[in-house]
């Protein structure tokens, strides 16, 4: 496939994927303020904490290596042994959820059952949906190499809408079901998704549109586990970087999911006050989740497919590493701007927002500065989606061992600067901690990136800087914003309001005006794709 058409198809996906992550961040914002007036915040941080949690590390660690080894390289190679090695997914997402379920059982605090019903329950729940989900990755991996854009949308939207019908039916009929709500939709929606991706293949494969794309697998059977006569059951090759791998995601797992673990396993906010942190995460990740994590997927594929790992810029073709060099130029460029607006009017509308959202208990107490401390982290989180992507797609396996150890220390500085900061701070020292995180992450891979291109005469790196007059206009933005906040927000009437309103929405049409004239190639990139 050539690159133009690789970078085609991977920005539909990419654009696909955010409206995805739209509708995923939009209903559960909308989940949270419903099911705050009918549940108990302690029952809201028990499941989005630590149940979901346990789903997401079990999940993690053991799909995360196996996704990133086999979408590197071309589509075109063994399948049979590429599907092998992904159904070791299973028995290892079996292991680490009666692992780690033992834990969550045993070994930390259980909820009062006065408060939190059906604990344990929620606990086996959670686990065995990590599992059913495992048991699509073959599909997943197949769908996304070969960059199914469709199928995604549809599994993921009806999966989600039928875990929302279902959770609201419940709540709004036995709010007193606890935990076994949260349970029962989590496990209709990993058992939908499932059954999106294995009915779609079952009538897909053998069928005149398979033939005619040249499918590489050409019936149902060969999803499944296949031994080859005379060949080794999986592809080593695959095999030795999915190990290294998996090494390096369970190291960013805990940076990712640091801030929860510390939560969990320490014990520094009761499940009240974990509640509220992570509704207000919710409502701070709402942009960043939606837009960077489906361009950080989409595009690690393409630049997967058009460089080739482990070799040096002289040895990859130089009309692909043109290509590749501008879309991370304008990637960059793109998520710059994105986060430094978001940060701009994040921290002037914060206490706004929350107020509007959840009333006087968000909006209160620790609630808008957790907000505005959020702002400044999505600038991090979306400059280091790009440029880890990149490197994670360029990294030979030597390489990635090397970073293995760069992210064992980050580990562990990153888990004890965020009990202190807590201790310090409250829940706003675990967002500082992500801070200092992701800016250790982007000097990693941006002074890999300028090693990557140093022979050559690009300089991808120059996507993050904006034009001098755009970074006025920010600059300009925020002092009028603030000014607004103090003068306007949130205790003078609905009408102060909709003048602070106002005051945000012209110095935003500004900023996009400046933005269009100033940006000319990004806004040309964005609207060809």
């Amino acid at each position: 496939m050539a690159a133009q058409d690789v970078l085609g198809q991977t920005a539909r996906l990419a654009s696909s994927s955010a409206l995805l992550q739209v509708l995923f961040r939009v209903v559960t914002f909308g989940l949270n303020a419903f099911t705050l007036r009918y549940l108990s915040r302690e029952l809201i941080g028990v499941v989005n904490v630590r149940l979901t949690l346990l789903y997401s590390t079990v999940v993690f660690l053991a799909r995360e290596a196996f996704r990133r080894a086999c979408l590197s390289g071309s589509a075109k190679r063994n399948w049979t042994k590429t599907i092998n090695l992904l159904w070791l997914t299973v028995p290892l997402g079996v292991f680490w959820s009666l692992a780690l379920g033992l834990v969550w059982l045993h070994l930390l605090e259980v909820p009062d059952p006065s408060v939190v019903p059906h604990y344990q329950a929620g606990v086996v729940a959670f686990g065995l949906s990590a599992i059913i989900e495992l048991l699509g990755e073959p599909f997943w991996v197949l769908a996304q190499a070969h960059l199914f854009v469709r199928l995604k949308v549809i599994a993921e939207s009806l999966s989600v809408v039928s875990k929302c019908i279902l959770m609201v039916t419940l709540v709004i009929l036995y709010p007193h079901w606890g935990l076994y709500i949260f349970s029962l939709a989590q496990l209709l929606y990993v058992s939908v998704l499932v059954m999106c991706y294995v009915i779609y293949f079952v009538m897909f494969l053998g069928s005149p549109e398979a033939t005619k794309k040249s499918f590489p697998v050409a019936r149902v059977k060969a999803l499944l586990p296949s031994f080859v006569e005379d060949e080794t059951f999986v592809n080593w090759r695959e095999a030795r970087l999915t190990w290294s791998f998996f090494k390096q995601s369970f190291l960013k797992q805990i940076l990712t999911e640091g801030e929860r673990y510390v939560m969990t396993f320490l014990n520094v906010l009761n499940f009240g006050d974990q509640g509220v942190y992570d509704i207000v995460n919710n409502l701070g990740s709402l942009v960043a989740r939606f837009i960077f994590l489906p361009i950080e997927e989409s595009f690690y594929v393409f630049f997967a497919k058009v460089l080739e790992r482990g070799k040096t810029v002289k040895d990859q073709k130089q009309d692909d590493v043109a290509m590749a060099a501008n879309v991370l130029e304008l990637l960059l460029k793109l998520v710059l701007l994105i986060g430094l607006t978001i940060t701009v009017f994040g921290y002037a509308y914060s206490q706004l927002a929350l107020d509007i959202y959840g009333g006087s208990m968000l909006s209160s107490g620790t609630g808008p500065d957790l907000l505005r401390c959020y702002s400044l982290y999505v600038l991090f989180l979306a400059v280091n989606g790009v440029t880890e992507c990149f490197t994670s797609a360029l990294m030979c396996k030597e390489e990635v061992d090397r970073y293995n150890f760069v992210m064992l220390a980050l580990s562990f500085i990153f888990l004890c600067i965020s009990y202190f900061l807590t201790h310090w701070y409250g829940s706003v020292g675990f967002i500082l901690a992500n801070c200092f995180n992701m800016g250790i992450r982007i000097a990693h891979s941006t002074h890999y990136i300028y090693h990557f291109f140093r022979e050559s005469t690009h300089r991808p790196l120059t996507g993050l800087l904006p034009s001098p007059a755009l970074l006025l206009v920010y600059l300009s933005s925020a002092v009028v914003t603030a000014f607004s906040e103090v003068l306007f927000c949130c205790d003078k009437g609905w009408m102060a309001r909709l003048i602070h309103i106002s005051t945000g929405a012209l110095c935003l049409a500004a900023t996009l005006v400046t933005m269009f004239f100033s940006e000319t190639k990004l806004v040309h990139f964005v609207r060809s794709q």
